[in-house]
């Protein structure tokens, strides 16, 4: 089994984190690939970055189709391009965002996210809103270290952890899902010291999709993820242009016998 992790963002040395987590996770047999789109932002903290996030993080989709990956996770806790992706590909694309969002309510009756920057903390609470049922998310708090800097700043572990007790005590939660990719390699480190779970994206995801894969399950290609309907795409969106089974060009990709 093949699961390709992809860092939509464009910072190789995150991408080798979220790599050494999902590999730490992965069963006998699963071979994960953390890999880095060639284009898009070096962090994403905005909906403007998440956007253009989106036609990178497609191009390694396109890519892990070609070279036969059997599932794909997205590691970015925005989920961007989430459903685009889940149109082109074969197998199963997971969100880390999704996965742990929905392991959290397997382990509780309510979670708080410990995420980085306070303006991202409205699409958090979006996805936890198309993701769990009502009131299972009880709040988004945020430390207010940007992304980037996860990996260098050495108050980042105290104050993660201070902002979850802060999160366990004033939202009455019992889980703590961690709201960046980047902090994956914290997860640990946070549960010892505030004594409840806390969940990570990346090795959630990665744990799901080898699941989905090994009960022989990908995303139907009934109604909305079907492949993208043919069509022109102009500029630098040319190369999305993918040759259909009848020699015809659309928005998607047929790596695998039954994508067309």
């Amino acid at each position: 089994m093949r699961i390709r992790v992809i860092n939509p963002n464009t910072t190789a040395s995150m991408t080798t984190l979220i790599e050494v987590s999902a590999r730490a996770v992965a069963g006998p047999g699963v071979v994960v690939e953390a890999v880095t789109p060639a284009m898009g932002p070096a962090s994403i903290e905005s909906h403007y970055d998440e956007a253009l996030a989106v036609p990178g993080l497609l191009a390694e989709i396109i890519a892990g189709e070609r070279d036969g990956a059997d599932g794909h996770v997205i590691a970015c806790f925005g989920d961007p391009g989430l459903d685009a992706a889940r149109e082109i590909a074969s197998g199963p694309v997971v969100g880390i965002a999704e996965a742990a969002m929905h392991a959290a309510t397997l382990v509780g009756r309510g979670f708080s996210v410990v995420t980085t920057l306070g303006r991202t903390a409205g699409r958090a609470h979006d996805l936890a809103r198309r993701y769990t049922a009502t009131g299972a998310c009880k709040g988004v708090h945020a430390c207010e270290i940007p992304v980037l800097e996860l990996e260098t700043d050495p108050t980042v572990l105290p104050r993660v952890v201070a902002l979850a007790r802060h999160a366990l005590d004033h939202d009455g939660s019992d889980v703590i899902v961690l709201g960046c990719a980047g902090m994956a390699g914290l997860c640990a480190d946070v549960s010892r010291r505030v004594g409840v779970p806390v969940i990570d994206g990346v090795t959630a995801a990665t744990l799901l999709v080898q699941s989905l894969v090994t009960l022989g399950l990908g995303t139907s290609k009934r109604d909305e993820y079907a492949p993208p309907l043919v069509k022109a795409y102009s500029g630098r969106l040319s190369d999305f242009m993918q040759p259909g089974r009848d020699g015809s060009r659309q928005g998607g990709v047929r790596a695998k016998e039954g994508l067309v």
